[in-house]
């Protein structure tokens, strides 16, 4: 498989003012970075009632004023800032190139990297030739058993993907999961729901894989197309669908090597595995079983040409970026243009800054780090942390739907739970990898190789608890289930999400729930499938289950009925754990907010500009959703992301906060107003 993953996760101290503000007094020249205690009151739109609209109140006038960027499908906070570090790290990587670098060392390896993506006449010289060869070795495929080795290649794409993660029956240990696989278009519904935007993809779906097989010299590309995208429908059409392939329950299936084999035995596993390295693997988790056995079916009954065109598409596919300005351009009219909105593809310093990041990140964030993360960051964001987890504790000390045993169980897991700030205290060692200058298809290949084998060499170890699932300089935070971790990288703590200057009310709402939304999703509909080792068990007594379930029912009632887009809602089911996590966090982040006022001002906050420190909480939170997007991506993301858009992360959650209604004497004659009874509270 060499298998590719896709993109198909402390003791307790309870203290009193965080070291972010030892009071919500400010400081007489204020020196936050957004308007004068971190809140840009001018953004906000005042002809809008906080309760019929509260994004379009915090935001209204930023996102009526606010042109989406042409190279960009949406904009927002998050995406400022990714401009931001991708800035900073452009700064450092052509410090890199500029160095007489020594060969082998990392600043060699980062600056022919990148110089090898940003010399396009070189590109445009080599057109399809760097990838030639490889086409070759598709198209000299003779038979099943050759079919099979090129499954288990990096270079291509196959109808089941898959990695190396920590085994959820022991954490303690890695195992090899296996997942469906094999699409072009970013989801099944893509090639099956009945729509006439969806037909419009499909259309141009059609001529993006005829251009890029007739720039590859294939003839009768057109005809080829068509029997690609069949092939690729039928496979669409035995994928499960994106809410249950994030549902744990169904996803979980350990199988031992003869098991899998059974499952889907049109595919030759000893081959698929022995090329993957993998023959000596014992277990394995299947994630879609129907999807993998009715895969092999289908590609043993194709007809081998097909196939092999089928994966030569995807060898072009995955790489057309990376070839001449004529690949590159067709991937771009369509991904970008078609299925995002996008109007320009972005400069080329932006999309090799990616590609580092992407591939060897690790060997800029080093020095990232020593530039825009200062020390004291760290050691403010762990009280805060540790502040958020006692907040937390206490809700649920004092939760009332949940029994004793249950919460015992819960309370020993949050104990148990694991924050990580800023960057990693284990830099990956490349340097087993070889980056020679101007060869961009090599290099990458090399790169793929490299992150496979990473994961290879630690297979029959212990976990390694101290790997990060990205770089610093990354603009993102997330959650392991399987490692009780969350991880809060440098790129992210940032203004608006993490200003020491700020207003402790804002970065309470801003950071502080966000840090609660991540801790939450150890306690969403999925996380709270595991236990404090990360092992799937259920942990829960049925009374508590059958409570939790029916809070989350009406949860994902309320975001099912949101239409962000003419005829297509959000999916309350996709979207739960994300839903959960906003909201729990939201509650963490206020109460932690709550704790600290207690401790610094005797639970009154001041009133700065005409706010209180609630309103001011509940902005800061909306500030940090603060986004607007092209309509195709929106239509994209509702189709294939977990999170609901910005607007939702707002509307659909401070509504189910009582805090909230008193904060802005939201009443029963405003647009967004919940009755009391039909507020969902979980934790």
């Amino acid at each position: 498989m060499k298998l590719k993953r896709r993109p198909g996760a402390a003791s307790l101290a309870i203290l009193g003012a965080v070291a972010l503000n030892a009071c919500t007094t400010l400081p007489a020249e204020p020196t936050a970075e957004l308007g004068a205690w971190g809140v840009e009151l001018d953004q906000r739109d005042l002809s809008v009632k906080p309760g019929d609209d509260f994004a379009e109140y915090a935001n209204g006038t930023w996102l009526a004023n606010t042109a989406i960027p042409a190279d960009l499908s949406r904009y927002g906070m998050f995406d400022q800032l990714r401009l931001d570090a991708e800035a900073d790290v452009r700064a450092i990587v052509e410090e890199l190139v500029a160095t007489d670098a020594a060969p082998g060392s990392l600043e060699q390896k980062v600056g022919d990297y990148y110089a090898s993506w940003m010399n396009i006449d070189a590109l445009n010289e080599k057109g399809a030739a760097p990838i030639a060869g490889h086409l070759e070795k598709i198209f000299a495929i003779s038979s099943q058993e050759d079919l099979n080795r090129a499954y288990a290649s990096l270079h291509g794409d196959a109808p089941f993907g898959g990695g190396i993660i920590p085994d959820p029956a022991d954490t303690t240990r890695y195992i090899v999961f296996v997942g469906q696989s094999g699409l072009g278009m970013p989801d099944r519904d893509y090639y099956m729901k009945d729509d006439e935007k969806f037909d419009r993809y499909r259309d141009a779906y059609d001529v993006y894989v005829t251009k890029v097989l007739s720039l590859a010299g294939l003839e009768n590309a057109g005809a080829r197309a068509d029997a690609v995208i069949a092939l690729e429908t039928a496979l669409a059409e035995v994928h499960w669908s994106a809410e249950d392939s994030r549902n744990i329950q169904k996803i979980y299936n350990p199988m031992s090597q003869d098991e899998l084999k059974a499952t889907a035995p049109d595919f030759n596993w000893d081959i698929v595995l022995e090329e993957s390295g993998l023959s000596a693997v014992e277990t394995f988790v299947v994630a879609q079983p129907s999807a993998i056995k009715a895969a092999g079916e289908l590609f043993a009954e194709t007809p081998l040409n097909v196939v092999k065109d089928y994966l030569a598409f995807h060898l072009i596919n995955n790489n057309a970026s990376r070839l001449s300005s004529a690949f590159d351009e067709a991937s771009f009219e369509f991904f970008g243009k078609t299925l995002r909105g996008t109007e320009e593809q972005r400069e080329r310093w932006k999309r090799g800054v990616q590609i580092v990041n992407g591939g060897i990140g690790e060997a800029v964030g080093q020095i990232y780090v020593d530039r825009h993360f200062p020390a004291d960051y760290k050691a403010q964001m762990q009280t805060l942390v540790d502040n958020l987890v006692a907040a937390f504790e206490e809700r649920l000390r004092n939760n009332e739907w949940m029994d004793d045993e249950t919460r015992a169980q819960a309370l020993l897991k949050l104990s148990t739970f694991e924050p990580r700030i800023g960057f990693t205290e284990k830099w990956i060692d490349y340097a087993p990898l070889e980056i020679k200058p101007g060869a961009l298809i090599e290099n990458t290949f090399a790169v793929r190789e490299f992150q496979w084998n990473e994961q290879l060499k630690r297979l029959d170890g212990p976990v390694d608890r101290d790997l990060w699932p990205y770089p610093p300089q990354t603009v993102n935070a997330s959650y392991s289930p399987l490692l009780n971790q969350i991880t809060f990288p440098a790129g992210i703590l940032q203004p608006p999400f993490f200003d020491p200057n700020a207003d402790a009310a804002v970065n309470y709402g801003a950071i502080g729930a966000v840090i609660g939304h991540e801790i939450g999703h150890g306690f969403d509909d999925q996380g709270r499938r595991f236990d404090e080792k990360g092992r799937i068990r259920d942990w829960w007594t049925e009374a508590a289950n059958e409570r939790f379930q029916a809070k989350a029912d009406v949860l994902g009632a309320q975001y099912d009925a949101y239409e962000p887009v003419e005829g297509l809602n959000i999916n309350g089911t996709l979207t739960m754990g994300e839903n959960i996590g906003d909201l729990g966090g939201l509650q963490m982040g206020h109460a932690a907010y709550q704790r600290h006022l207690d401790a610094c001002c005797a639970g009154e906050a001041p009133v700065i500009d005409g706010l209180t420190g609630d309103q001011r909480f509940f902005l800061g939170w909306a500030q940090v959703w603060r986004a607007k997007a092209r309509e195709d991506e929106t239509r994209r993301r509702l189709v294939t992301d977990p999170h609901s858009p910005p607007k939702y992360r707002v509307n659909g959650v401070v509504r189910n906060l009582d805090a909230w209604y008193d904060a802005f004497g939201v009443t029963e004659d405003d647009d967004l107003y919940l009755a009391p009874a039909d507020r969902v509270r979980i934790w």
